[in-house]
Formats: structure tokens, C-alpha cells, sequence
């Protein structure tokens, strides 16, 4: 198959991944490259031998660009997505999707209408570790699953992160910065949610950047920086997640799934590997369930490889506008419970993607 050719928009910190692994995937090839910075996009190009360096404008309207890979901040994902899906691309964000529901649903309905594919992070739920439990779940070594607890609390960014003023604006926050790898990997393994309750509070007003070079300045709190949640599943099972930039100290697993014949370990869903344990009813210890899938380093962009192959051979891709929209709605929904003290009930529904195969998609690997 010819290469589906990709055009990033965002040359930030995280755009160094995406280049290695799209630039040595069989069936994907970066042509062009953008940023507001135009002589940032220059020596991106120039460091990865790309051989187009635009402004994003000039890049979504190229026509050698198949596929649009949305790397900018979050409160841009809605419109370069946007205008990316208006000129007959597919696109790829960045997670969130958007930072409004709306913007989402407006994304999704004109990326249908012109016959695109809209994708969104993140891929982890596709690494090694992820869909090791995913065949756990789907053999039964649990029984049916029954619950779930997620956790990701840490104390915020502000002593380590040079600009960390973001995480605390609206759009930004634990929920929408973290809280996609989490319930990526629960609507993996368990689906769609259908209802959601949610408790949220600003615990720390300001916050006074440690770090350099923006040390001392003063940050006000616009977003809910603790949140707890609770969601029912589609199939029956009860879920709880806590994001917090709060917590001190905790000693929690990331992910643990229960289910009527046992209990499952699962590894952070912000990496593609890890060990995942089970320990079945009447086992006196936890033990390792081999993983014999792959991915398991730093394979991020695994869900654009899949795109890809999807848009070739005409079947549904795993890392879809679809997820990433649901779990955008299931995020909005805790804060949106909190301040109505309602529960939430979804409009979305979503497919479970299919799960990856041990050696899927390992032919569009380099080799060696």
C-alpha cells in the first residue's frame, strides 16, 4: 500500500515521538510539518527529514496531506480539527478531542458529512500491557465484570513544568489532562458508560510557580483540581475514578477491575506496557498474566498506524473521534453532576473498539 501521508500541525514536546515512530511506520510517511513558529516548524523539518515546512494554514490546505496530526494545545484541537475535516482531511488530535462537548459533536457530524475519519489520543489502551487485560477480560479469567477503581493523584505541575499555567485554566485540570488514558483504557476493557455522578472542588485557590524560568509568578485556579466519579457501565458494572493535582502522597493502583470470579491489576494507562496481575476467587496469590502482544515501549502513534491501515482496508479504526468523544462527554459530565448534584446521563454510546491482535499490525513494522 502507498503511504498515507501525514501533515503535524505543533512542533511542541510532544510532536518528537509522533515524528520517530510515523517516520519509520511502512504505512505512514510525514510530508509536511506546522507551526505558528514558522522557524520552529523549519528545524522540526529539517531534524526529521520532512520535507515541507508550513504554516498550519498552508499545511491543511496542502493537497499532498492525507491525514492531519493535531498537536497543538487543547483549546486549538476544536478549530485546526475543524478546518482540517472542512478540507476533505482526516485528522487526529491530541487528546481531548476538544475542550467543549460541543465542539466535539460539531467535529464528528462535519468530518461525516464529508467523508472523513476524525482519530483522537490516546493510543496507550492499544500498548502491550492494555490489551493483555483486554484478553484477560474477554477469556472470562475474571467472570463478568462487576466494578472498577481508577486512580491518578499527584500534587500538580507547578514546582517541575516551565509553563504549567494551562493545567489550571478551564480546559485544562486533572480530569481533561489525565483523565483520557484512564477511561481510554476502562471504556477498552469494560465500554460504554450510560450514567455519571461526580463530585469536584477547587482545593488550592492560586498556585505560586517553583520552577524555572516563570518562578514566583501566581496562577488563579479556573478548573476543578479534585474529582471524583462514579459511572455505570452499559453492561452493568459500577466504576469509580479520582483525578486529583491535590494529593501529597497515595498509595493506590492505577487501574484495578473486579469482576464475579476475580480481580485484575492493570498498569498505568499513561504507557503502552506494564505488568498486569490477576488473582482468581480461591487463589492465595496475585499472579502475572504473560503478555505476548507488542507495543509495549513508547509506541505512541500506534493509533494513527491503525487509522491507517483502517482507512486501506475499509474497516472501523480503534482510536476514534467515537471514543474520544464519549469519554470527552464522560469527563464534561462530573463537573456538570457536581454542580447540578443530578446525575448525568449520557447521549453518547459507544462500540467497544476490537481488540488488537498479538502480532496485528507488526508487518508495518521496520525491521530489525
Amino acid at each position: 500500500m502507498s503511504p498515507l501521508k501525514i501533515g503535524i500541525v505543533g512542533c511542541g514536546n510532544i510532536s518528537g515521538i509522533y515524528f520517530e515512530n510515523l517516520g519509520k511506520y511502512t504505512a505512514t510517511s510525514i510530508v509536511a510539518v506546522a507551526d505558528l513558529d514558522l522557524d520552529r516548524a523549519k528545524q522540526a523539518a529539517e531534524k526529521n527529514g520532512v520535507p515541507l515546512a508550513l504554516s498550519p494554514d498552508e499545511l491543511i490546505a496542502h493537497p499532498d496531506v492525507d491525514l492531519v496530526l493535531n498537536l497543538t494545545i487543547p483549546k486549538a484541537h476544536a478549530s485546526v480539527a475543524q478546518a482540517a475535516v472542512e478540507n476533505g482531511k482526516h485528522v487526529y488530535n491530541e487528546k481531548p478531542l476538544t475542550v467543549n462537548l460541543a465542539e466535539a459533536q460539531q467535529l464528528l457530524q462535519t468530518a461525516k458529512e464529508k467523508g472523513v475519519r476524525v482519530g483522537g489520543a490516546p493510543d496507550t489502551f492499544l500498548g502491550g500491557g492494555h490489551q493483555t487485560a483486554r484478553a484477560a477480560i474477554d477469556r472470562g479469567d475474571i467472570g463478568e465484570p462487576i466494578g472498577s477503581h481508577a486512580f491518578m493523584l499527584c500534587h500538580g505541575h507547578e514546582s517541575w513544568h516551565p509553563s504549567p499555567e494551562f493545567y489550571y485554566e478551564r480546559g485544562g485540570g486533572p480530569m481533561l489532562d489525565m483523565g483520557p488514558y484512564y477511561l481510554t483504557a476502562l471504556a477498552n476493557m469494560i465500554g460504554s458508560v450510560k450514567r455519571v455522578t461526580g463530585s469536584t472542588r477547587i482545593t488550592f485557590p492560586t498556585r505560586t510557580i517553583t520552577s524555572q524560568p516563570k518562578h514566583g509568578k501566581v496562577i488563579e485556579v479556573e478548573t476543578p483540581t479534585h474529582i471524583a466519579g462514579i459511572m455505570d457501565f452499559q453492561n452493568g458494572a459500577v466504576g469509580e475514578i479520582t483525578t486529583s493535582f491535590d494529593v501529597w502522597y497515595s498509595k493506590v493502583p492505577s487501574i484495578i477491575v473486579y469482576g464475579t470470579e476475580g480481580s485484575l491489576l492493570v498498569p498505568d494507562p499513561n504507557g503502552f506496557g506494564g505488568e498486569v496481575q490477576i488473582r482468581q476467587r480461591g487463589q492465595a496469590e496475585w499472579e502475572v498474566v504473560p503478555n505476548l502482544h507488542g507495543f509495549n515501549g513508547n509506541s505512541r502513534g500506534v493509533g494513527v498506524l491503525d487509522m491507517a491501515i483502517a482507512i486501506r482496508d475499509g474497516r472501523p479504526h480503534r482510536a476514534s473521534g467515537e471514543l474520544a468523544g464519549h469519554v470527552l462527554e464522560v469527563m464534561h459530565a462530573f463537573e456538570q453532576s457536581s454542580t447540578t448534584s443530578q446525575h448525568i446521563h449520557l447521549s453518547s454510546e459507544l462500540v467497544r473498539p476490537a481488540a488488537l491482535g498479538e502480532t496485528e499490525l507488526h508487518e508495518f513494522l521496520p525491521v530489525g
